[in-house]
């Protein structure tokens, strides 16, 4: 029988400890997700507001082309806005019910 290779290559065990055969309290339910969720919604917000930033001009006049000009012309340009405007509110969800998860 071959030897499993994720228990015995180093680069893979690190992996499977910490994500697969990580021992877990038997109380954890769906609550605790949470945490995740907002390091995943800010990686997503600041990816998106990078490469808003890329294309954004900060003139009062300009400020509404150059929005309109990453929705129209850019490359999937509605995409990084709707990600980055839908985003934040995702973000404010998750951290309301990360808090109150720790309150009651």
């Amino acid at each position: 029988m071959a030897p499993n290779i994720r228990k015995h290559h180093p680069l893979l065990k690190m992996i499977n400890n910490s994500l697969i055969d990580l021992p877990t309290p038997s109380n954890i339910s769906a609550w605790w997700n949470f945490g995740s969720l907002l390091g995943i919604c800010l990686a997503t917000q600041i990816i998106t507001g990078l490469l808003m930033a890329m294309h954004y001009t900060a003139d009062t006049t300009l400020a509404f082309t150059s929005v309109a000009h990453t929705c129209r012309n850019v490359q999937f340009g509605w995409l990084i806005r709707n990600l980055h405007a839908n985003g934040a509110s995702m973000f404010f969800i998750c951290i309301y019910l990360h808090i109150g998860r720790g309150l009651y």
